[in-house]
C-alpha cells in the first residue's frame, strides 16, 4: 500500500496481504471503509443498515487475534456488506420490504456464519429490490453516474463494492441479480453452480433458481470469497440439489496461467441479439483478448434460446407467489406496487404452464451440457446494455422494437439460472458515457476454477488495477 492509497481503495487481496504483513490493521481498514460509507451514502444509498459500532468491535477483536498468531485466513479483518435478504443475527434483515420491517433474526444464514468464522467484518446490510423481485434496486444509485440505476436485485452490494464502501459483498442471483449489477457498476460478480453455496437463512424468491455468491473488485478476490462460502452440503438447505458434497477448494489455483489448450465458445445466436453496439464491441474485443492469451474460439449455437424467457418467468412467477401467498393475502398494501402486481399475476398461472417450464428447463440443461462438451466456457455480454437512466422504463432497439429495462437485463443472464451452470461477470470496458460494460463467462457444473482462470487471465492482461467509481 502506497502512502497515497487509502485503505478503502484496496482490493480484498491487497488488504489481506497488508494485514498479513502488519502494514495495515483491521481497525484501520474498517475505519477507512466506514468513513467512505459516510462520505458516499448520501450519493448512492447502498445500505439499508450500517453496523458501525459492531464492525469496529469485530475489527478490534480481529486485530487482537492476528497479533496473537490466531489468524483465520485471508478474510480475517476484511469489511463486507451483506444483502438485506440474508439473515444476520442481531441485525435487521427486512428483504427491502415493509412486510418485514423491524425483523431481527436470532441466527445467521449459513453463508453469514461462514464469513464470521473466516473473520470477515460485517459493516452493514445492503439494499435489495424488494424480496429480490426486480433488477433495478430503486433505493440505490449507480456510483458511476447517480442518474442511472445500479441494476439489481443486489444493487446495494454492487454499488458498495464499486464505490469503496465495502471491500467485498454478498448478493443473490435468481435471474442475474449478482451479475447484472456487477456488470452495470464495473465490478466482478459470480453466480456459482446451483447448490454449491448454501441458501439456508436467505429469503427465497424462486426455490429452483436462487443462488448466493460474491461481488468483488477482482477475480482473485472472488476465488478467495468462494472458498469461504462453498463447503459440504448443508442439510438445512432443502430447496434443491446441493453441491454434490463438494469440499471447499482453492478456486484460484489456476490464476496466472495462460489459456493455451482451452476453448471459448462464441455464440452465433441469442446472446448478441438486440444488444447495444458499444456492449457488443467491448465483449467481442474481450473475446479476442482471450484468444490472444491462448484460447481457441469456437462458434456455438445456444440450445432452445427461444424458450428462455417463457421458462424463466414460468418458474419464477409461480414459485415467488407460492412463497408470498399468505402475506400477500393478509397485507397486500405493504408490498410495493411493482412487486405486488407480479405476485398477484402468479395466482393466475396454471399448473400446466409451470410443468411445461420445468420440462423446458430440463431439455435446456441437457442441451447446454452437450454444448459444453465442445468448449470450456461460453463468453457473452452479461447485460444487453449499460445502465439505464433511473427514469427510463424502456430500451429502444435498432429494429424498432421496445423492451422493458427489467426484461432486457434478465434476458442474457437467465440461461445460467435455468441450467444451474456457474457464470462469472467481469468488467471489459465502458461506453461513451463512462458507464461500465460486463462480459459473462458460463462454464460446466462445479468448474468455477475454470471461469476464474479465464476471468483472471483477461483481468491481469487488460485490467490489472481495478477502478473505483469516481465519486
Amino acid at each position: 500500500m502506497t502512502a497515497a492509497t487509502q485503505p478503502f481503495q484496496l482490493t480484498l487481496t491487497e488488504a489481506a496481504r497488508a494485514i498479513a504483513d502488519r502494514s495495515l490493521s483491521p481497525v484501520e481498514l474498517t475505519d477507512s471503509v466506514l468513513s467512505r460509507i459516510s462520505a458516499v451514502e448520501p450519493e448512492i444509498s447502498a445500505y439499508a443498515t450500517v453496523t458501525a459500532d459492531a464492525a469496529r468491535a469485530a475489527a478490534r477483536e480481529a486485530e487482537r487475534e492476528i497479533a496473537a498468531g490466531r489468524g483465520r485466513g485471508p478474510l480475517h479483518g476484511i469489511p463486507v456488506g451483506v444483502k438485506d435478504l440474508i439473515d444476520t443475527a442481531g441485525v435487521a434483515t427486512a428483504a427491502g420490504s415493509r412486510v418485514r420491517a423491524g425483523r431481527v433474526p436470532d441466527t445467521d444464514a449459513t453463508v453469514m456464519a461462514r464469513l464470521r468464522a473466516a473473520g470477515a467484518v460485517l459493516v452493514g446490510k445492503t439494499h435489495t429490490h424488494e424480496f429480490a423481485y426486480g433488477t433495478i434496486t430503486p433505493q440505490t444509485r449507480n456510483p458511476w453516474s447517480t442518474g442511472h440505476v445500479p441494476g439489481g436485485s443486489s444493487g446495494g452490494s454492487a454499488a458498495a463494492v464499486a464505490a469503496g464502501a465495502a471491500t467485498f459483498a454478498l448478493g443473490t442471483d435468481t435471474g442475474g441479480s449478482i451479475r447484472i449489477p456487477a456488470a452495470l457498476t464495473g465490478v466482478v460478480g459470480l453466480k456459482p453452480t446451483f447448490g454449491l453455496v448454501s441458501r439456508q437463512g436467505v429469503a427465497p424468491l424462486s426455490w429452483s433458481l436462487d443462488h448466493v455468491g460474491p461481488i468483488t473488485r477482482s477475480v482473485r478476490d472472488t476465488a478467495t470469497v468462494l472458498a469461504a462460502l462453498a463447503g459440504p452440503d448443508d442439510p438445512r438447505d432443502t430447496a434443491g440439489p446441493a453441491g454434490s458434497g463438494q469440499q471447499s477448494q482453492d478456486y484460484g489455483r489456476d490464476l496466472g496461467r495462460d489459456l493455451r489448450g482451452l476453448r471459448v465458445g462464441v455464440p452465433v445466436n441469442f446472446f448478441f441479439d438486440r444488444v447495444q453496439p458499444e456492449v457488443e464491441e467491448a465483449v467481442r474485443h474481450a473475446i479476442d483478448a482471450l484468444t490472444g492469451l491462448g484460447a481457441t474460439a469456437v462458434p456455438v449455437r445456444i440450445p432452445m434460446a427461444e424458450y428462455v424467457h417463457a421458462a424463466q418467468w414460468g418458474l419464477l412467477v409461480p414459485e415467488a407467489t407460492a412463497y408470498h401467498q399468505e402475506t400477500l393475502r393478509a397485507v397486500p398494501e405493504l408490498y410495493s406496487e411493482d412487486v405486488r402486481l407480479l405476485l398477484e399475476a402468479g395466482e393466475f398461472m396454471p399448473a400446466t404452464d409451470y410443468i411445461r417450464a420445468q420440462r423446458a428447463r430440463t431439455l435446456m440443461r441437457d442441451g447446454w451440457h452437450e454444448l459444453l462438451k465442445d468448449v470450456d466456457v461460453v463468453a457473452a455480454p452479461t447485460v444487453t446494455s449499460t445502465a439505464a437512466r433511473a427514469d427510463e422504463p424502456l430500451l429502444h432497439w435498432a429494429d424498432g422494437s421496445e423492451e422493458p429495462v427489467s426484461e432486457s437485463y434478465v434476458r442474457l443472464s437467465a440461461p445460467a439460472n435455468l441450467t444451474g451452470l456457474p457464470s462469472l461477470s467481469v468488467p471489459v470496458g465502458r461506453d461513451a458515457q463512462g458507464l461500465p460494460i460486463g462480459m459473462q463467462l458460463i462454464g460446466r457444473p462445479l468448474e468455477e476454477a475454470t471461469l476464474i482462470r479465464f476471468g483472471g487471465a483477461y483481468e491481469q492482461a487488460h485490467r490489472p488495477a481495478p477502478e473505483l467509481a469516481p465519486l
